[in-house]
Order: structure tokens, then sequence, then C-alpha cells
């Protein structure tokens, strides 16, 4: 099954082009990582897809429904619902300071899938344990690690139970000893052993062993199109394109 699809997507700021005509999908289960240098159009693609930005052209599909077609929007209430079928995890957290650990993840449950507080609680409560952070339910952002915080962060998405995560450079406000923890947890969704069954991904990373690991498929962008996509092995390790070579050269020295 299709969870996301993306044809023809253009996307400009200004005089900017930063998508050009960018086409791919995604199927259920599957792990995909978008890597290249900043400024490629990376983020901006996740912020399309999960409607955080309009797109000028083409169409987007969740879950076999049409959020945008041939740059047509679908009404608000349904784009609505089919933007809770994506979980967007920033690389900053963007975690509600005000608001404890617990309520950063039930608040969403209660207001946005109208459960009931209780049952917010006990799932909030069961992915702190997944993250190892039970103990911190009642503390607030500032009294956390950056690395407690991303994970807040993934449990917040999670508690949507959303038919697809996407990561925007997860680790990249972290330093080296705080992001092994992360890379951790996604493998552990990759693997289906925090979500019932493999979690479908799209990550944004320049964390390129991790990649190679995790990924069912890699896929190379530089100035807002797609160089070249494959298995991890081919894309990372022989990449048959020039540019993505000389990106992948320049990461390892």
């Amino acid at each position: 099954m299709r969870i996301i699809g993306v044809e023809g997507v253009t996307k400009s700021f200004g005089e900017l082009t930063v998508l050009k005509d960018i086409s791919f999908s995604v199927d259920k289960g599957e792990v995909v990582a978008v890597i290249g240098p900043s400024g490629s159009g990376k983020s901006t693609l996740l912020r399309c897809i999960s409607h955080l930005e309009q797109v000028d052209a083409g169409s987007i599909s969740v879950c076999g429904e049409s959020l945008v077609k041939d740059g047509v929007y679908a009404p608000p209430e349904a784009a609505h619902k089919m933007c809770l079928n994506m979980g967007l995890v920033f690389q900053n957290f963007n975690l509600f300071p005000h608001f404890s650990v617990l309520r950063n993840i039930t608040e969403a449950q209660v207001h946005v899938l109208k459960r009931d507080k209780k049952e917010a609680a006990e799932r909030a409560y069961a992915l702190l344990d997944q993250m190892g952070l039970r103990d911190k339910a009642a503390g607030y952002p500032c009294q956390l690690s950056g690395g407690q915080q991303q994970r807040v962060s993934i449990a917040r998405a999670l508690a949507l139970d959303p038919a697809a995560l996407l990561f925007d450079e997860p680790t990249s406000a972290l330093d080296p000893e705080l992001t092994g923890d992360i890379l951790k947890v996604i493998r552990s969704l990759a693997k289906g052993n925090l979500a019932e069954g493999k979690m479908t991904m799209v990550i944004v990373t320049h964390e390129i062993p991790f990649a190679r690991e995790v990924a069912d498929r890699v896929l190379f962008m530089d100035g807002g199109v797609f160089v070249e996509e494959g298995r991890p092995e081919d894309i990372i390790d022989n990449p048959s394109a020039e540019r993505t070579r000389t990106f992948l050269q320049k990461l390892h020295r």
C-alpha cells in the first residue's frame, strides 16, 4: 500500500525555486532516507508533505487520498484529517516549554483526536516507558537534555498513531553522545519494536552510516531535484552520479 505519493511537485520562495518537479513514493513499512547538501530542498519537501508549506504545482497523496491534486488542495477539513497520518519530528524538538512532558504528549490526543484524558495519559506513559523517560513525565522541557527532548518529540508524534513519521534531521541539534540515543529509537521503529509493525518513515539526515544501516532506499537530493535513488549499498557505496560521489567524499573528509 502506498502511504505517500509525490508527483511533479514544485515549490518556490519568491524567485528561488526550491523543489523542481519532484516525484517519489513511499510504501507501507518502507524506510526512505533523503541525503544531500544543506539548501538542497530536503526540509522543504517534508514541510510540503506535512502541509506546513503549500506547493506551487504538482500532487501529493496521503494513504491513497489527494492532499493536493495538480496544485489544488483538498478542503481544509479533509486536508487536516489527512495530515494526522503524517507525524513530523523537527530537528529543534518544538515542544511546548510551558507544558509538562506528559501534557506535551497528551494535549493533541485530547484536543485533536478527542481521546479521553485517561486514555491519552495511558498512551503517553506507555510511550515514555518505551523511550526510557517515564520518570520525566512531570518535568518540563527545560529540565531535559537535548536527546531526552527529542525522544519526547518522537513520543508525541507516535501518540497520534500516524501512518508515517517524517524526520527532519532529528540529530542535527544534538552532540555526538546524544545522537546515538535518537538513532537507537529510530532503529527500533524501523524494526517494528516500538509500533505495530515496521514504521513507515522518511528520514532527512546527514548521518550517512545510519542511512546505510536503516533505510530500504536512499534518495540523494541536490538543487531541488533527486539526482539518484536506490538501495543504500548502491547510492552510498557505489553512486553512479558524479555529484553524489563528490558530496559523499566531502563528508568522509
